[in-house]
């Protein structure tokens, strides 16, 4: 009787606290458990993400120039953030935004949608095993694209998170160690390298890698 009793208690919490869950709390446990699935274990810094609630988004529409919400009329904008986009060729840093919607990602410069990348092509997405805040895009070779979106974010889990939730894409998540190879565009790569440093840095090196300390 005493371990029923118990059983019977048990399942009484869990149901006055499940009961007891708002529909926003419901919404960051469902996002934290896809972040544990893609980081815990993998990337430096996920363990101090944990208690670091993820907003809904990092900039209102409002914030965003009326043309380009013109230009993505009829999408529903689910998350915004501020990201540096580097270049390609020569890897020059670029300030730019990411605007998730419900399809597609846009990385946009003030009144222009530099690239688009529908979530039903996207390759996948690739991150460091160190604590940067470096995200690359894998976008598929076609003359759509002009190759791999690479950028670096200050909220790179919860980028990753609502990118990959999104796309329905948690799969394609890779937590590489050392390097990555990215796509420049017709049928040229890049190389990427990741190293440990003094001070965070990012920087084209004499070997014509892009290197993250």
């Amino acid at each position: 009787t005493s371990e029923m009793l118990h059983n019977i208690c048990i399942r009484n919490l869990v149901r006055k606290y499940c009961r007891g869950v708002t529909a926003e709390r419901k919404v960051q446990l469902q996002q934290k458990v896809v972040t544990s699935a893609v980081f815990r274990g993998k990337k430096e810094g996920y363990q101090q993400s944990l208690n670091q609630p993820f907003l809904d988004t990092r900039l209102k529409e409002s914030e965003i120039n009326p043309r380009v919400l013109q230009l993505i009329q009829g999408e529903t904008i689910k998350y915004v953030t501020p990201v540096i986009k580097y270049d390609r060729n020569g890897f020059k840093a670029r300030e730019r935004l990411l605007v998730l919607t419900q399809s597609s990602a846009y990385v946009v410069e003030m009144a222009k949608i530099k690239q688009k990348i529908d979530y039903a092509t996207l390759k996948g997405i690739s991150t460091s095993n160190l604590r940067d805040g470096i995200v690359v895009i894998h976008v598929p070779e076609d003359n759509k694209q002009k190759g791999d979106v690479l950028l670096q974010c200050d909220h790179v889990f919860e980028l990753v998170t609502k990118l990959c939730m999104l796309a329905n894409k948690q799969n394609l998540v890779k937590v590489v160690q050392g390097s990555l190879q990215f796509r420049i565009g017709a049928g040229k790569e890049g190389t990427m390298v990741f190293a440990v440093g003094q001070e965070p840095q990012v920087f084209k090196a004499k070997t014509g890698q892009l290197t993250v300390v």
